[in-house]
């Protein structure tokens, strides 16, 4: 049997309330269960995420694997289909799936993933390949990004609205035209949906892998900005944050062979929807108080410059 995190149990039931610790309290035996009837051996020490456990093991038949045991979510439900239709094309292996307790075993990365690269040219590299390569035809029960075209349209509105910000008039409407523009028809292309550099591993079979998808439809520039928002902290506080966001995203566009331009409105429409997230919601890493204020900072910071 696991012993379960403090930490993760502690995280998990401030969020998800009386369900997440009803989940908790089943989590050790849901893990033996799923070692068992997938053949495999635990070694080495239990890991965690944001909503998921990670069971280091081995099966005789494909060698190390995890076993990831994630907490029911919306969130989580398409991630084997997307591991599924890219059959180790850039992204981890699944070899098992559990749909109904939201577990997989999947082929096994290292620890190290491409945040932890110093430099800003790799990362911007490397993720532009990992994009390419998991762009291929997605599934059509997927979710489509474009669904929520109209939402975040009616959101930017009531932000700008309601809140009291320090954005630009050009940025506000530079974010609404991608809406109007990009979001409303998207291709039918299999995206990551989160295209973070923590989210890319080292690995053994290629050099990196991804991990942790949403397995959204759309338009692959989308993960652009996901990447650059989170790597706006290091790229703003270098000697020439302008410079170093314009060599990032020449690189990502190149290196995942997309409209340069296209990625730039995308990672615009990111950092507006971050600026007001931080204001109403707080940052993961700055909730409240002055890391909030700095964070909203620099993000407001990326949107001027992502908006020149």
């Amino acid at each position: 049997m696991i012993d379960v995190p403090e930490v993760f149990a502690r995280s998990t039931v401030e969020r998800e309330g009386e369900a997440g610790t009803a989940w908790l309290a089943g989590l050790p035996a849901l893990v033996a269960e799923l070692l068992a009837r997938w053949e495999c051996e635990p070694e080495g020490r239990l890991l965690y995420g944001g909503v998921g456990v990670i069971v280091p093991a081995w099966r005789r038949d494909v060698g190390n694997v995890v076993l990831k045991v994630s907490f029911p979510h919306p969130g989580n439900e398409f991630e084997p289909d997307a591991f599924a239709a890219w059959g180790g094309r850039g992204a981890v292996v699944l070899h098992e799936r559990d749909d109904e307790h939201f577990a997989m075993l999947l082929e096994r990365a290292q620890l190290t993933t491409l945040a932890m690269v110093d430099d800003e040219d790799e990362i911007a590299a490397v993720a532009g390949r990992i994009s390419r390569r998991l762009a291929v035809p997605a599934p059509q029960y997927l979710p489509r990004l474009q669904d929520q075209a109209t939402a975040w349209a009616e959101q930017l509105e009531r932000d700008s609205r309601e809140l009291t910000h320090g954005l630009s008039h050009a940025a506000v409407e530079a974010a609404r035209a991608t809406v109007r523009d990009l979001a409303q028809a998207q291709p039918d292309v299999l995206i990551h949906g989160d295209l973070n550099a923590r989210n890319i591993l080292r690995a053994d079979r290629e050099p990196w892998l991804a991990v942790d998808p949403k397995g959204y439809a759309g338009d692959p520039a989308y993960d652009a900005g996901i990447l650059l928002k989170t790597r706006a902290l290091t790229i703003l506080t270098t000697a020439d944050p302008a410079a170093g966001l314009r060599r990032s995203l020449d690189i990502f566009a190149e290196s995942a062979e997309l409209d340069r331009e296209r990625v730039a409105r995308w990672a615009q429409l990111h950092a507006v929807q971050s600026a007001f997230w931080g204001r109403r919601h707080g940052f993961r890493r700055g909730r409240t108080g002055a890391d909030r204020d700095r964070l909203i900072a620099l993000v407001d910071g990326l949107v001027e410059l992502l908006t020149a």
